[in-house]
């Protein structure tokens, strides 16, 4: 089967703090043939990095807390148990931006970074793309509250024991994207990182 696809209209609905579009569009079928002309609507989001900062010697993730609009209505409340994470913009290397933002989000200094993946954040209605990296940090002396005040931001950082941190997985207190997949892909490699890290230093 070709796939193909092809944008019969593109109109620009909003363009604000994001822009929303709407297509008029069809594409090929796994069966043959075309689909029917399609209407979707699609949030611009861009492309985002972060990092899930790790120390091996303390075997101790720095994970961030802070107010979220997008749970503003969920069960345990609005502020979420999250990773650093940036906007990239136009030409920014996404190694750069995450470095940035350890030390604006958690005053921390990455010395090495991991690629973990690349992943859609929400493919059914958004473009953002979030890459996701594991960065090696000495946490002895992090923790504390963070954040830019001219982006209104408020962060707060915390050093938590590996162990701890997979029970907040467990227990559904880490709850967004990000963090899980972070989590999940360091509770896979997190022997031969330490390894390697420890080695390293």
């Amino acid at each position: 089967m070709k796939k193909e696809f092809e944008v019969v209209e593109k109109r620009v609905l909003y363009d604000g703090f994001f822009k929303l579009e709407g297509y008029r569009l069809k594409h090929t079928l796994f069966e043959g043939g075309w689909s029917r002309e399609l209407y979707r609507e699609l949030l611009e989001r861009g492309h985002a990095a972060a990092v899930l900062l790790y120390d091996p010697k303390l075997d101790s993730v720095v994970l961030i807390e802070q107010f979220r609009i997008g749970a503003l209505n969920a069960p345990n409340g609005p502020w979420l148990m999250e990773v650093v994470a940036g906007m990239v913009e136009p030409g920014e290397p996404v190694e750069e931006l995450v470095k940035r933002e350890a030390e604006e989000e958690a005053g921390c200094k990455v010395e090495e970074l991991e690629t973990i993946c690349d992943y859609f954040v929400s493919p059914g209605g958004a473009s953002e793309i979030i890459s996701l990296f594991c960065g090696r940090v000495d946490a002895s002396g992090a923790g504390g509250v963070y954040g830019l005040e001219h982006e209104g931001e408020d962060i707060c950082a915390l050093v938590v024991d590996f162990d701890e941190a997979m029970e907040w997985l467990k227990q559904g207190k880490i709850d967004s994207a990000s963090p899980i997949i972070a989590m999940q892909w360091l509770a896979l490699n997190r022997e031969a990182l330490r390894e390697r890290w420890l080695r390293d230093r």
